[in-house]
């Protein structure tokens, strides 16, 4: 029973009934829409990284190779010693000093999909276009120093003090190291090496509208 106003002791106020809320969420329907959303944004987003990344490895693993080599370079003029670079398929490269059973300086691995090989398909006239790189080898070796000296395929570099790139019989050492993802053809790198100067150059193999190498 409801008292009059009048009624009411001074002080008192009057409360007035609750009216109930609407209860407001998610449905069944509405929370599989969401997830259904998320799912798709989530794959659309692998499927574009998934290229993004397997480039990057190439990426990594030309930078990575390249100033490995550089370093070993400057440092022989540097520090006045040889700087012994050696390439050891699937993918490290170690600098020692004087020797391969020299001190050991460094160690670089490439990136686990990425390994030296020769991939079909790519230049192999040193002479006649498209040519191997700089003209080095028949794309024949993954890892091909010693060009002009016993046939090439060696794997050491011999960085001297005065600048140059040598083998271990004292000649100078011309040569190439390919790398890139097995069975991607379009992945491959190269590295040259001009042994009179020590002077090192990159390459990137394109395939369109030819198969040609050029340089970085």
């Amino acid at each position: 029973m409801t008292l009059p106003a009048h009624s009411l002791p001074r002080g008192y106020m009057a409360l007035e009934p609750m009216k109930p809320r609407n209860q407001q969420g998610f449905s069944l329907l509405e929370m599989m829409m969401v997830i259904a959303i998320i799912f798709i944004i989530t794959t659309f987003s692998v499927m574009a990284w998934q290229p993004m990344n397997k480039q990057q490895h190439v990426t990594d693993a030309y930078n990575t190779t390249l100033s490995t080599m550089r370093w070993a370079r400057d440092q022989a003029a540097a520090d006045m010693r040889v700087y012994v670079v050696s390439f050891t398929a699937p993918g490290t490269i170690t600098v020692t000093q004087n020797t391969t059973a020299g001190p050991l300086l460094s160690t670089a691995t490439l990136p686990s999909d990425i390994t030296f090989h020769i991939e079909p398909g790519i230049p192999t006239s040193p002479s006649v276009a498209p040519t191997t790189p700089d003209g080095f080898g028949s794309g024949y070796y993954p890892i091909d120093f010693d060009q002009g000296v016993g046939g090439g395929g060696a794997t050491v570099i011999y960085f001297q003090p005065d600048g140059t790139a040598l083998d271990a019989a004292g000649n100078i050492n011309n040569g190439v190291v390919y790398f890139g993802r097995p069975g991607e053809l379009t992945s491959t790198r190269a590295i040259t090496v001009w042994g009179a100067t020590s002077r090192l150059r990159g390459w990137r193999l394109y395939t369109n509208p030819s198969t040609v190498w050029r340089q970085q």
